[in-house]
């Protein structure tokens, strides 16, 4: 008589991975630097928590306190997660690597041990969000120079560092000076083999790229006009060359980041900048708070010196000096970055919610969201999520209408930005890391 054990066994098996795979986040992706895989706050993932509570645990995988403070994202490659932070009383700048799956610190590394530097006080000593390309951890600090006396100084030197994942260090550069009475806030960026860091500063503002396995440097570009800024770059293809563009130091520009080039660059709206650019496969959209607020959204396509011709809307209401915006369709899957999206959407750092036409410029609603926001916006699922300083998540579904779908709090304040990965959120607040997910 011939057994069936084998043909069971095969079913069983093949159910069990069907059903897995069900479970499993739609498109996981990884959260590898600032605002995710794409730069933009954008995950293609679904099935994304909407529901939470800190106070009570709900829907609360783990939560690891943090020593020390900061106000850089946390990243996620695969089961490793990465922060930064800064210890207060011995100077010390800190990465630590933490299990993704249940919170436990694997490791941690003194980066840097230096004087505290001057700072604004919404500003961190660890606010620069970490970047890695699967093998190496890129982080970057501010190495400030001794100072008599008590008072903090405002000057030092950039210092990056690359470590591996079982906490080596590979190198260690100091590519340039930076001094700024706010304080330092230099996210890096991959691109290609290089590893490229916005030097915008109270002095000879520069960017520059840093080859990636050795961190020599590979070129270096003046900024214009001085002045200090923390917006990190958005790379993308655009008009048939790729660009690297920017806000910062009193203008707008477009960068081949393969070599530093200028591609084009326009004056104004403002002097300083924080948020980063967000794009929709046409135009760029930038927004800036100081001393003047601004929102443009700018056609990518000139060369050389361009002015008020290649902006298609702008507005000074309801503006963001520090959260970063974004680019919506308000469906599920449609949250690519060149897609066309039909909404932009941002929040005010004092608690105002506004969705655009992103085409035109048309405001669909202005509603107020919560007192402070200094985290920028993700979005899964179709959904865009609003994080104000106060810990509290305000889901919204982009439409012509208002359409609230689920507030939840982490019970401590926030200043980070969220991380969306493998089916889970990732939020840093001011003593905790969480871990929101099933």
């Amino acid at each position: 008589m011939t057994s069936h054990r084998p043909f069971v066994t095969i079913l069983l098996v093949t159910i069990f991975v069907q059903l897995l795979i069900v479970s499993l986040p739609v498109r996981a992706e990884n959260w590898p630097g600032w605002r995710g895989p794409r730069g933009d706050g954008t995950s293609l993932e679904k099935g994304i928590p909407t529901q939470w509570d800190g106070p009570t645990g709900k829907n609360i995988a783990w939560k690891t306190p943090i020593p020390g403070a900061g106000h850089a994202s946390p990243i996620v490659w695969g089961d490793r997660v990465f922060v930064v932070s800064a210890m207060k009383d011995t100077g010390d700048r800190m990465l630590f690597c933490i299990d993704r799956r249940g919170g436990k610190i694997l490791w941690r590394r003194c980066v840097l041990q230096a004087p505290m530097e001057k700072k604004h006080r919404l500003n961190s000593h660890a606010s620069g969000t970490p970047v890695t390309d699967g093998h190496l951890v890129y982080v970057a600090f501010l190495d400030t120079e001794m100072t008599t006396g008590k008072k903090p100084s405002k000057s030092g030197k950039m210092y990056v560092a690359a470590y591996d994942f079982d906490g080596n260090r590979k190198w260690q550069a100091r590519p340039g000076v930076f001094s700024s009475i706010h304080g330092f806030c230099t996210s890096p960026l991959i691109y290609e083999n290089l590893l490229i860091l916005n030097g915008d500063h109270d002095g000879d503002g520069y960017l520059v790229a840093l080859d990636r396995a050795t961190g020599k440097t590979v070129w270096k570009t003046p900024r214009p006009n001085n002045t200090r800024s923390y917006c990190p770059p958005l790379v993308r293809e655009i008009d048939g060359r790729v660009q690297m563009v920017l806000s910062g130091s009193l203008c707008v520009a477009s960068y081949d980041p393969r070599d530093g080039r200028e591609l084009w660059i326009m004056d104004g709206p403002t002097e300083q900048f924080v948020a980063s650019p967000v794009y929709n496969g046409k135009y760029i959209f930038i927004t800036a708070g100081f001393p003047t607020w601004h929102i443009l959204a700018i056609k990518p396509d000139g060369k050389g010196k361009i002015g008020d011709e290649k902006i298609v809307w702008r507005t000074e209401k309801g503006c963001a000096y520090v959260p970063s915006p974004i680019v919506a369709d308000g469906k599920p899957g449609k949250e690519c970055p060149d897609g066309k999206g039909r909404y932009f959407l941002i929040a005010s750092d004092q608690g105002i919610g506004s969705c655009f036409e992103a085409a035109t410029g048309k405001r669909y609603w202005m509603e107020r969201l919560g007192k402070h926001y200094s985290a920028s916006t993700v979005s899964a699922d179709g959904l865009v999520h609003f994080l104000s300083d106060q810990g509290i998540t305000k889901i919204i579904r982009p439409g012509e209408k208002f359409d609230l779908v689920a507030e939840n709090h982490l019970g401590e304040d926030c200043y980070a930005s969220p991380a969306i990965s493998q089916g889970r959120i990732f939020i840093r607040g001011e003593r905790n890391l969480y871990c929101i997910g099933k």
